[in-house]
């Protein structure tokens, strides 16, 4: 019996891996689609202008063999298919090393569109300077665009978070001393125009980078001028006559050479004394995170499982370990890093007082719990790490009588004002308010990542399916219309089609809902790496206490 038991287990590990390795490969495949860009019809022609690719750009600025974390590369994914798709919205943008220095590096890829900036592109380029903003490192801007998308300019040129609030938070980023340096390296037009002069630190490629508030087509429309584009704004006419920029480069990779060195010369500001030691290796080697999470996303694991293929070993220190059992709050470290760690536990656990927990429901226990281990974090400055596999809080009388609501609105409170870095993962299930109360995106993670494996909605999917159709049926019912079971049947499939497309961690990220999707076997290297980045910033504000009442 015990040998037929322990098959099964090893039958379950097995299948688990072979699921999670199947959408690992579909995640690689797609990441080599959308790194080539607009294609390599468009990258043949980029290098016949003697012009390297973002990507390349990219590469001959980061220190050889350094990290690159990058943000957003199934940004647009599957939207925009219009007007041809926008692989990655035109944008290659991460957080990787110059000599020894953590920088934001944003590359227009001009292989997609001439490198125009759709509503999305803008949303993108926000980004990379909130983490730069955040964490107090400087950012590079490698400009080759056409500017905006013109058939969407609606959807990208007035509103608060559109293409003028980049410029907006240039000015900004310059006042808190954050160093930024953009290069013109192609087209640099209208509004545009002011990203790299808005910069401290301006550099113009010869003969293939240009500047100016309107190219030459518009200027004969507009004011009946006969002039070429590199008259009107080449890298002659910005160095030596307008002194618009700072220096003049023979080519890319001489460009690329004079950013490193002026990187090189920075001045240091301190850090934020996140605490670190000598790392040892987690118990269980990550590949083993394939087999531990079920392909059936109803079946119960073990969180600590789990987590002894993420954090170092004998370095776990469970808060709190008998109460609140559907969650998992600890002290452990990563990759030496001290860290708190709030994770749900989806196994089905018995409470303090005997009551049987749901796997990955919060009660209200766990909420308590929660809150008072993040104000911990906060007191003795400790980056936070969520592992989100929530299908939300307990609902029914009980849970309503002994006050869930409250105590959800406490651990809610205790994310929301929490101060230091806060890095989340959605591993598998992220629905309702458990998304928000395990620091969703709306609650300001400092990064957030999703595993292939991940759900993200309001409510699962089998029991939203079954109330859209109720809906759809009553609406039909009051015009008089009945339909067969069988027909009610396709219309639930249909239904339930289209709400798991929006659950896709793919759909996520597409909207920069998620800052990437991520192998889980990285997902220890990320953490690690997004705390270096966070330590940068020696100004995390401190902790309020009173601002939380539990």
């Amino acid at each position: 019996m015990t040998t037929d038991k322990f098959s099964a287990q090893e039958q379950a590990f097995d299948m688990n891996t072979d699921t999670m390795k199947n959408l690992v490969r579909i995640l690689h495949a797609r990441e080599e689609q959308v790194k080539l860009g607009g294609g390599q019809k468009a990258i043949d022609k980029h290098h016949a202008r003697g012009k390297m690719t973002a990507r390349e750009r990219i590469d001959g600025l980061l220190d050889e063999g350094s990290p690159f974390l990058e943000i957003g590369l199934f940004t647009a994914w599957e939207m925009y298919e219009e007007y041809g798709g926008a692989p990655s919205a035109g944008t290659v943008f991460g957080i990787g090393r110059i000599h020894g220095r953590d920088c934001v590096i944003v590359a227009n890829d001009a292989t997609v569109k001439a490198g125009a900036w759709f509503p999305i592109t803008a949303k993108k380029n926000l980004r990379a300077q909130e983490i730069a903003m955040e964490n107090r490192i400087p950012i590079v801007y490698l400009v080759d665009s056409a500017g905006v998308f013109l058939p969407m300019q609606d959807e990208i040129f007035p509103d608060k978070e559109h293409f003028g609030r980049i410029f907006r938070n240039n000015a900004v980023i310059s006042s808190m001393g954050i160093p930024q340096i953009g290069a013109i390296m192609g087209y640099c037009v209208a509004g545009g125009a002011y990203l790299p002069i808005m910069s401290d630190e301006s550099l113009i490629v010869e003969n293939t980078g240009t500047v100016f508030l309107a190219g030459s087509h518009l200027v004969k429309a507009a004011i009946g001028e006969e002039i070429d584009n590199e008259s009107l704004g080449g890298a002659r006419v910005h160095s030596e006559i307008s002194g618009v920029t700072d220096y003049r480069m023979p080519d890319d990779k001489t460009a690329l050479q004079t950013i490193r060195d002026l990187v090189s010369k920075l001045g240091r500001r301190g850090n934020a004394g996140f605490d670190r030691i000598a790392a040892v290796a987690p118990r269980r080697p990550a590949s083993d995170l394939f087999g531990i999470m079920p392909k059936d996303r109803s079946k119960p694991f073990d969180t600590h499982d789990l987590l002894s293929c993420i954090v170092d070993d004998q370095e776990f220190v469970e808060y709190k370990s008998d109460y609140g059992k559907s969650l998992v709050c600890a002290y452990a470290r990563v990759d030496g890093w001290a860290v708190g760690i709030v994770a749900n536990q989806r196994s089905i656990v018995r409470s303090g007082s005997g009551e049987m927990q749901i796997g990955g429901v919060i009660y209200s226990d766990s909420a308590d719990k929660a809150a008072r281990f993040i104000l911990n974090c906060n007191q003795k400055r400790i980056p936070l790490i969520f592992l989100q596999d929530v299908t939300g809080f307990m609902i029914g009388s009980r849970a309503e009588h002994g006050g869930i609501i409250k105590d959800g609105a406490k651990m809610v409170n205790a994310v929301a004002n929490s101060v230091v870095p806060k890095i989340t993962f959605i591993i598998g299930n992220s629905y309702g308010a458990g998304n928000y109360a395990m620091c969703g995106k709306a609650y300001d993670p400092r990064f957030i990542f999703a595993w292939p494996s991940a759900q993200i909605s309001v409510m699962g999917g089998a029991q939203a399916s079954k109330t859209l159709l109720e809906i759809r049926l009553s609406q039909m019912e009051r015009d008089g219309r009945h339909i067969s079971e069988a027909e009610q049947q396709e219309l639930l499939n249909s239904i339930q089609n289209s709400y798991e497309t929006q659950m896709s961690p793919y759909y996520a990220a597409s909207r920069l809902w998620v800052d990437g999707i991520i192998d889980p076997v990285h997902t220890r290297d990320v953490i690690s790496y997004c705390i270096e980045i966070a330590d940068n910033n020696p100004d995390t504000p401190r902790f309020n206490p009173g601002v939380i009442q539990t």
